[in-house]
């Protein structure tokens, strides 16, 4: 809990409110998750190394108790080629190559006229993620290689340039937009695969376009669930027309920036408190 500013603060919101809030880890031993009305997500943020694990119990948990957001969802996001059924949508999606273990990478895959980026189809906080200028495609093949070597799916995506003028993060809560932030470029120096890096450097508040909460709007309206997420939060770039387009849809344990958004955290927890009211009725 000490690591995530956003934790702290939803579960003093929601005390405040009279509700009975704990911040408890999902793998944690004897847990009865059935005497809880709600379980929300948060910073589960080891998930990805533990799929399976964490994956087995969004689905056992779902089945006891109110899980937000749902495994379902969870599951569907935990891997990346959700991009691919975004795109089928209409969603405008940074275009994504996706290789198959045991599948040979192809060398006219990673030359691109403004470079690569090279990641694991599931991931997060972009670990074993790098960005390859085009005289560096054999290098950027290479961390192919040694992904499909571990038995992972690997991503080959176009370096977007305009990533340098600032990632838009803009947070839903419920279905409606919250608030946004810009954080500088997390792939700063080509060919260098850096898991210690800052995953949201030089963050600052941000007003996005009516274009870009229109395209994080399409964007959620693709996520195979009847009802809205709980939360979610849409990372946009401009491409080189400078159209936004969804880098990723984060649904599992994102952060959400709240420690500078009091009104998000109102509407946060306001939600978590109307859901858990309504799963106890």
């Amino acid at each position: 809990m000490h690591w995530d500013a956003d934790l702290r603060l939803i579960v003093q919101a929601l005390r405040d409110s009279g509700s009975i809030a704990e911040a408890v880890p999902w793998d944690a031993e004897a847990v009865a998750w059935d005497r809880f009305d709600l379980v929300v997500i948060r910073s589960a943020w080891d998930y990805a190394e533990r799929i399976g694990e964490f994956l087995a119990w969004a689905e056992t948990t779902a089945r006891l108790t109110r899980l937000r957001n749902p495994a379902t969802v969870v599951c569907w996001n935990s891997d990346k080629r959700y991009l691919l059924d975004l795109a089928k949508q209409g969603v405008a999606v940074v275009p994504t190559l996706f290789i198959e273990p045991g599948t040979q990478p192809i060398r006219g895959d990673f030359e691109r006229i403004g470079g690569v980026v090279v990641k694991p189809a599931i991931s997060a906080g972009a670990v074993d993620t790098a960005r390859y200028e085009p005289h560096q495609s054999a290098d950027a093949m290479q961390h192919a290689e040694m992904l499909l070597g571990q038995g992972r799916v690997v991503m080959v995506q176009p370096y977007l340039r305009l990533v340098e003028e600032g990632e838009r993060a803009l947070v839903f809560v419920s279905g409606t937009f919250s608030h946004a932030i810009r954080k500088g470029p997390v792939l700063t120096e080509p060919g260098v695969l850096d898991n210690d890096r800052v995953p949201h450097p030089d963050v600052a508040r941000y007003t996005p376009t009516a274009e870009e909460v229109a395209t994080a709007q399409t964007a959620l309206a693709a996520v195979p669930s009847l009802d809205p997420p709980l939360f979610a939060r849409v990372d946009l770039v401009l491409d080189d027309n400078r159209i936004p387009t969804v880098m990723e849809l984060e649904l599992i344990e994102p952060n959400l920036f709240l420690v500078d958004n009091p009104r998000g955290l109102e509407r946060l927890a306001g939600s978590v408190f109307a859901e858990a009211r309504e799963a106890a009725s």
